[in-house]
């Protein structure tokens, strides 16, 4: 019998080559007896959905694995200016954290927001056929899902499918501190951290054979602290990381809520999706600065853990 899985990416910057290294392990020890129905990101996990998503519907497995691995390779910071300038926002963002005296800049006023914007779309672009993406979008292939927030009408947006274009995973990867805001379909949007993180209700509504079995949630922000926060470095990072939580646990919440309800009798099975669900975290927690950082030997190493990590959740899945 096939085990229906859905994937859900948190966003997390950098930190999201994580999730890059988390799914080309899982795809590259996929079998028959799963098959994914969905997959879901927001900010750096639209991403990764992004390219697991295309390299399934365009290939296979294989290609998936290698398109997520391959994308990240270009955002890592490799030739000289572009780790000039790693290294030097490196220090800026250490320096704001600490507490010191730095000069405020807004994106509107550093044209090199744009140029950083241009460079993302141009390796999504070299990577993806975005205008071939409403063609792939058939009933039996995965729901792509990714998160933004619409800061004209102030609510939790989703672009699903053939509605995902640069644009799309552009607006859900605009930090408001580093990017200008980004229209679509005439509203601004802004960074999907501040809203769903990651998308899990549109992963759910599925028609009944569709309907997941299985959440795996691949977690960037820890979800525990030991000790209390003191310095504004340390409060600065675990702001940041009960933010990037609170959605994706209010959202859990709600799905395990569903479930106990079914369990109960109160609701049907077949009108709501009852899934188990699956945590794949990071397991090691990071400065909040590293958020923004692409050196090279950065992005191997969370490639790295996310493999590791994967092959830990598929070896206890498989024994429980």
């Amino acid at each position: 019998m096939t085990t229906n899985i859905a994937i859900a990416c948190q966003g997390g910057g950098s930190h999201t080559a994580f999730t890059a290294g988390v799914l080309e392990h899982l795809f590259e020890n996929w079998d028959d007896e799963h098959e994914l129905v969905g997959i879901s990101g927001t900010s750096g996990g639209a991403f990764n959905a992004l390219a697991a998503w295309y390299g399934l519907v365009t290939g296979d497995e294989a290609k998936a694995a290698a398109l997520v691995n391959s994308i990240w390779k270009d955002l890592a910071a490799k030739e000289y200016s572009d780790k000039l300038a790693n290294a030097w926002f490196q220090t800026y963002q250490r320096l704001q954290n600490a507490g010191f005296p730095v000069a405020q800049i807004s994106p509107y006023q550093n044209p090199g927001s744009e140029l950083g914007k241009e460079k993302i779309a141009e390796i999504l672009e070299r990577h993806i056929e975005f205008d071939d993406i409403p063609g792939y979008c058939r009933r039996t292939a995965p729901e792509l899902v990714v998160g933004t927030v619409d800061i004209n009408a102030g609510v939790f947006d989703t672009f699903v499918n053939e509605d995902v274009t640069v644009e799309a995973v552009l607006a859900s990867a605009a930090v408001p501190s580093l990017f200008k805001a980004v229209e679509v379909d005439g509203n601004l949007h802004w960074d999907g951290l501040f809203s769903q993180n990651p998308p899990v209700k549109d992963l759910l509504h599925q028609p009944p054979d569709r309907k997941p079995d299985e959440l795996w949630v691949i977690q960037i922000n820890p979800q525990e602290l030991e000790g209390e926060p003191k310095t504004l470095e340390e409060i600065a990072d675990r702001r940041n990381e009960l933010s990037g939580n609170i959605s994706l646990n209010q959202e859990l919440r709600f799905v395990e809520q569903v479930n106990q309800w079914i369990d109960d009798g109160k609701l049907s099975p077949d009108d709501f999706s009852q899934p188990e669900i699956h945590r794949i975290q990071m397991g090691k927690r990071y400065d909040y600065s590293t958020k923004t950082d692409r050196s090279p030997e950065f992005i191997d190493e969370l490639l790295d853990r996310g493999r590791s990590q994967a092959a830990a959740f598929l070896t206890q899945r498989d024994s429980s």
